[in-house]
Order: C-alpha cells, then structure tokens, then sequence
C-alpha cells in the first residue's frame, strides 16, 4: 500500500514538472533608458543681438585745448561667439569665449570741445564700428543644473572713428571688458541653451593727431567706455566631454 501511494506521489510530481516545462516563461520588460545627463563641458558656438551705449564722458581728449565728448547715441549690437566650457564640479563651471560684434553706437554732437585761442565748440561725432574680446568665465549652477550664472572678463578691442571739425581719426584701440550674465541648457534639447549677459568695456588709443585752430596738430589720447547688452543662443557640441560630471544631482 505505501508502495503504491509513492509511486503516485512521484508521477504526480514528475507530470507538474514536465506542464511546467511547457508553459511560457515570463521575463520584465528592460528598464527605460536613462534620461541625459545634462553636463556643461565641450565647445559651442552661437548667435547674438543686442544694445549698446557709451558710458558717460566716454570720449577724453587732451591736446592744446580739452575735448569731453559726453554725448552719447545708442546702438544695436549684434555678433558671434564660440568657446568652451568645462565643469570642474557639479556646482562650478570654468571657460574661455571670444566674440567678434558689429555695431552702431555713436555719440552725437551733444559732446564739447574747448580752443585755447578761440572757445570755439566744433561739432564732434564719435562711432563704435566693431569690437571683440578674448574672455574668461567662471559659472555657478546653484537652483539648477541647467541654470549658469557666471561672471566674464578679459581683453577687448575695438575700431574706433572720430569725426571732428577739419580732422578726422580711424584707429583700432585695445583695452578690457567685464560684466556677467546667465544662461539657461534646455532639458529636452540639451545642445542648446539661451542667454543673457552684461559688458562694460574700456578701449583706450594714442597718437590720434587731430587739427586745433589755435594750435596746429595736436596728439590726443581718446577713451571709448561703453555698455552693452546682448541676448543670444549657443549650440553645444559636447564631443570630448565628460558626461557623469552631474551623476550626483
């Protein structure tokens, strides 16, 4: 009787077993994929648009009489720029950009110049016709991975003309720039970002002869300080970039 009643138990299990065999197996879907991680590290290069104005008494002469040209004219601003990024930490981001930009600032004939000998106030104009600048960056990504605020600064250079009563001065003047501003890397299109930035610029330059009744020709050094403002867009290439450098957001 116990042989019997094993021998049922062994082929009942040995039928399950092989009904087993035969089902389908089940296995989980794969898991998404994970999202990109968004990292500032690589070149880019990029568009932008804006204004500009001189700063006050932007434009300082001084030869046999003084010259202040304090007018000034605002102007559009609009260029280009590439650079390159590099995320030292989550939080830091270090880079170097340069952008070429023409413009239109000018001052007017708001500006006064003073003779020795006679007083006399010609009429003067000065215009910003280009500038450049070679600069650093140093970012801070604080709310938002996306988010960098960063401040800039560096060297400048620009093309200078100036239009006076009998004279007149084209001359490329170099000097320094710093501002700052903020830019935003979209999530869903993580090559591309906007931004928004602020310069002051100082351009200095010798030897600008210019003709003075009571004097003759007279060298002048001239200033040209200004502002700008510029919005623009940046596409990112991000070949040779680290990508993990934000794993720990």
């Amino acid at each position: 009787m116990k042989k019997a009643t094993f021998a049922a138990l062994a082929l009942a299990l040995t039928a399950g077993s092989a009904m087993a065999a035969d089902l389908p197996s089940y296995k989980a879907p794969p898991p998404p994929p994970p999202p990109p991680i968004m990292t500032w590290t690589g070149f880019y290069a990029g568009l932008n648009f804006g204004v500009g104005f001189y700063a006050q008494n932007s434009s300082n002469a001084w030869g046999a009489g003084f010259n202040n040209h304090g007018g000034s004219r605002a102007g559009v601003v609009g260029g280009g720029q590439i650079g390159y990024n590099y995320q030292i930490t989550p939080m830091f981001v270090v880079g170097i950009e340069s952008d070429i930009q023409g413009t239109s600032i000018g001052s007017g004939a708001g500006g006064n110049s003073y003779n020795w000998l006679f007083g006399l106030p010609p009429v003067t104009t000065a215009t910003l016709n280009w500038f450049g600048t070679v600069r650093g960056r140093l970012g801070v990504s604080l709310l938002s991975p996306q988010l960098l605020v960063y401040g800039t600064g560096g060297f400048a250079y620009g093309g200078v003309e100036r239009n006076g009563w009998l004279n007149q001065n084209r001359t490329v003047q170099t000097g320094w720039t710093a501002g700052g501003g903020a830019e935003y890397m979209f999530v869903a299109l993580p090559n591309w970002s906007v931004k928004a930035e602020y310069l002051y610029t100082q351009l200095s330059g010798n030897n600008n002869n210019g003709f003075n009744f009571g004097w003759g020709l007279n060298n002048v050094n001239n200033r040209t300080r200004f502002h700008t403002i510029r919005f623009g867009v940046n596409y990112h290439f991000h070949f040779g970039s680290s990508a993990p450098v934000l794993a720990k957001y």
